[in-house]
């Protein structure tokens, strides 16, 4: 089912939303809403592989605290719909500094994002001989090494985001060749050793 917006939602984690967001199964279902759009707690269930009663219980974690809202117009009888409240989560670890719970909730929230990446990589390198040539050349990852100062760097994920938005609203889906993807925007230091 496709949710019709004009423009991502997006949200800004405060401290509360961080605590429960900080969870592998939290996690998980906030991202299979935004990919796969509204659900039950029963399909949500199957798509990850757990018991209903769990996913039902983190469901309420999330929509405690704004991060998932019940859909009733998709509801019929007893079973109760869910979306994600945000297409985008954003967050700097500074927000967090003043907080040691929070900011332990978001250094794992990024280790959670890394393992992800890691994951979706090996997936990708144990089946990328199932998909076509143009797909194998237009997938994959690549690094450059640059010197800036952190206001430079601000500049250029900024400039970066506004590209994917710009690409991801302009985009057709319903291009015979069309795959959902998952870009991943990442900038680390180059430590002393390789300096």
């Amino acid at each position: 089912m496709s949710d019709e917006r004009a423009e991502p939602r997006a949200v800004r984690l405060n401290h509360q939303q961080v605590r429960v967001l900080a969870h592998p199964l939290r996690m998980r279902l906030v991202g299979a809403l935004r990919v796969k759009g509204p659900a039950t707690a029963t399909t949500l269930a199957e798509l990850l592989h757990t018991n209903t009663g769990a996913t039902s219980y983190h469901l309420r974690q999330l929509a405690e605290v704004g991060l998932v809202v019940e859909a009733p117009d998709l509801a019929s009888g007893r079973q109760r719909w869910w979306r994600a409240a945000h297409d985008v989560t954003n967050w700097e670890s500074t927000d967090f500094d003043d907080d040691p719970d929070a900011r332990a909730a978001i250094e794992w929230i990024q280790g959670d994002q890394v393992r992800h990446l890691v994951e979706h990589a090996e997936r990708w390198f144990a089946r990328q001989h199932e998909w076509s040539v143009a797909w194998r050349d237009a997938l994959g990852m690549g690094d450059i090494f640059m010197t800036m100062s952190p206001a430079r760097l601000e500049q250029l994920k900024t400039e970066m985001w506004e590209l994917l938005e710009r690409h991801r609203e302009e985009s057709d889906a319903d291009a015979p060749d069309a795959e959902q993807v998952q870009v991943f925007v990442a900038a680390y230091p180059l430590f002393e050793e390789m300096r």
